[in-house]
């Protein structure tokens, strides 16, 4: 019992960052009908954000989080600027090669500026654990979930409570409507993709102290991002967040009691059944976004 308890709390943990990449892609899906390849390089930019503030610049490690998430949005923003813009109207295809051309370009720049070796980030959290009963977790960890938690609950808010919120699922439902109505569809595309990119950049940048940076760490993590987005239904965000614990869950349950082999295999294969069983996601709905 209290094995399965510890693998509970290692799954909130691993859980909410998930959840914040379901929440970026399916937004930028949802909104702009955009696949965002790029997602899993604007989570390795998240990472070095932070090796950079706290190892180079020896700025405080609480201070380094919004940094990153600043600085993923700032990216985003310039992705959608310099390379979606231009296509808007193009058929997906094109929109696709471009985002896949655009991922492999920041990746091998990644590869180019940092080498292939390795990074860690230094934090100020104690290394004892909290021992709670059976349960141990690391300080670490418990700020990792709170910092998680606290942006789920702000990107929420943000949609459902903003009018920028507002003009972005107006958006989705119809932009031409949307734009006749006085909303500029361009400004909600850009901060959309803006968003997305922070939300994938905090995640990268909450995970990277727990374990290590390297340029190609964004790659399966792009991946479980895609997977979460398909389990919870393309745009529905209460459907990513609760993708991603479910993932989560599959994951440490998976490496618990089969192998740690098995840890990401475990994960997809609930995805499998569960899509041949409803091939649109567990929590698919006509009014995807908010």
């Amino acid at each position: 019992m209290s094995e399965f308890l510890q693998h509970l709390v290692n799954m909130l943990v691993l859980g909410g960052t998930y959840a914040l990449l379901g929440i970026g892609l399916t937004l930028i899906f949802g909104i702009m009908n955009v696949v965002n390849f790029t997602h899993g390089v604007l989570y390795t930019f998240g990472a070095y954000m932070m090796f950079i503030v706290v190892q180079q610049l020896g700025m405080n490690f609480f201070l380094a989080l919004p940094v990153a998430v600043v600085a993923g949005w700032a990216l985003g923003a310039i992705i959608e600027l310099t390379l979606l813009r231009p296509l808007r109207g193009s058929d997906i295809d094109t929109t696709m090669l471009v985002m896949i051309g655009a991922w492999i370009a920041m990746q091998s720049g990644a590869l180019w500026i940092w080498g292939g070796v390795a990074k860690s980030v230094a934090t100020p959290f104690p290394e004892a654990p909290l021992v709670i009963g059976p349960v141990s977790v690391s300080w670490l960890r418990l700020f990792v979930l709170a910092a998680a938690a606290l942006l789920i609950v702000a990107t929420y808010l943000l949609i459902n409570r903003t009018k920028l919120g507002c003009a972005m699922r107006a958006t989705f439902q119809d932009h031409d409507t949307a734009s006749l109505m006085g909303v500029n569809v361009d400004l909600i595309y850009t901060s959309t993709f803006a968003i997305g990119s922070s939300l994938a950049a905090a995640a990268g940048a909450l995970l990277g102290p727990v374990y290590v940076i390297f340029p190609q760490m964004g790659d399966l993590a792009a991946v479980k991002a895609f997977a979460i987005v398909i389990l919870g239904g393309l745009g529905n965000i209460t459907g990513a967040v609760i993708g991603g614990f479910i993932l989560a869950l599959a994951e440490e349950l998976g490496a618990g009691y089969v192998s740690s082999g098995y840890r990401d295999a475990m994960g997809f294969l609930i995805i499998i059944a569960v899509l041949i069983a409803r091939p649109t996601g567990l929590f698919a709905r006509s009014e995807r976004v908010g």
